[in-house]
């Protein structure tokens, strides 16, 4: 038998606590981005490393057994430690800053983004902060992981793996090409009455818009797909689709007069919120980051005036 550090690596620790947070192994593959077969490959090899069963396989998904929950818990503080050295080991070589990364939306990254960073070194001169832009159910699944420490992000979902904390909603707007005659707002049967550039199914704004399309019984006609936000603009600015977005995302075709936007009838509303790893160490630095997000939060909710309402 080999030795359990040469057994059992670090990416096995990550694929088996994601497989017993989620309970089922096509959605954890789908998830971790990997083949469901590689990632049951995965979970055997470590249970024929150890010699003995670590999930319960049944017809809606997995159960640990009681080896596999003592595992589980292990490795989510192996993880979570590790994370933790890396941030000191990281912080010890830039000095006595603490690195923080940050998991930022691409419409939060567009309205402030760069003044993000400036106002970082001002408020809170201790922590060395490290922006990541993506898709808010990519950041939530990297806090998972592990892989970033806080995330702004929407539509956080409900899961024991993360604490989440919601600040405020916000609507979704129609970006269209300039010269649209239509009124402002326009009706969601209106919005949708044009060929669309949206992301994947998996991303939360997709998600709503179609949430409220079944609502009223109105089809979503997607004839351009792309996890790209500026692939979506730029069809959007060539008078090819239109797309319902965040108004952030569009901020800078708006100003320049490349796109035009209408509120939509009734809103589409997302949630704002400030997401954690439930099981990260605190930060040596927690109190003073929650507070620079909370103001950060607040400056955003301001940008955004009439599309923004408080929870």
């Amino acid at each position: 038998m080999r030795r359990w550090e040469d057994a059992i690596n670090l990416r096995q620790l990550r694929y088996f606590v994601k497989v017993v947070e989620v309970g089922n192994m096509t959605r954890a593959a789908d998830q971790l981005r990997v083949a469901q077969p590689a990632l049951g490959l995965q979970i055997r090899q470590i249970e024929d490393d150890l010699g003995v069963p670590l999930l319960v396989r049944h017809s809606r998904g997995v159960l640990p057994t009681e080896a596999g929950r003592l595992l589980y818990d292990r490795a989510v503080a192996i993880l979570a430690q590790l994370a933790e050295a890396r941030s000191e080991v990281v912080a010890l070589g830039r000095g006595s800053r603490e690195t923080v990364t940050l998991g930022l939306s691409p419409s939060l990254m567009l309205l402030i983004g760069s003044d993000l960073l400036l106002n970082a070194r001002r408020d809170i001169p201790g922590v060395f902060l490290s922006l990541v832009e993506e898709l808010s159910f990519v950041l939530f699944e990297a806090l998972e992981r592990c892989e970033i420490d806080v995330a702004l992000g929407y539509e956080a979902p409900d899961r024991p793996s993360l604490r989440c904390e919601a600040l405020f909603e916000e609507e979704l707007v129609l970006v269209a090409p300039p010269g649209m005659d239509a009124p402002d707002p326009i009706s969601l049967s209106e919005a949708l009455d044009s060929d669309l550039v949206m992301a994947g199914e998996r991303d939360s704004v997709r998600q709503l818009i179609q949430a409220a399309a079944d609502v009223q019984g109105i089809e979503v006609r997607v004839a351009y797909e792309a996890r790209s936000v500026p692939a979506m603009k730029n069809l959007v600015r060539r008078g090819v689709a239109a797309s319902i977005m965040p108004y952030g995302s569009a901020i800078e075709e708006l100003r320049a007069g490349l796109v035009v936007t209408r509120r939509i009838e009734p809103p589409i509303l997302r949630k704002l919120c400030i997401a954690k790893p439930a099981k990260r160490p605190p930060l040596r630095h927690e109190v003073e980051v929650d507070a620079f997000l909370r103001s950060t939060a607040e400056r955003v909710f301001e940008l955004l005036g009439p599309l923004a309402r408080r929870l």
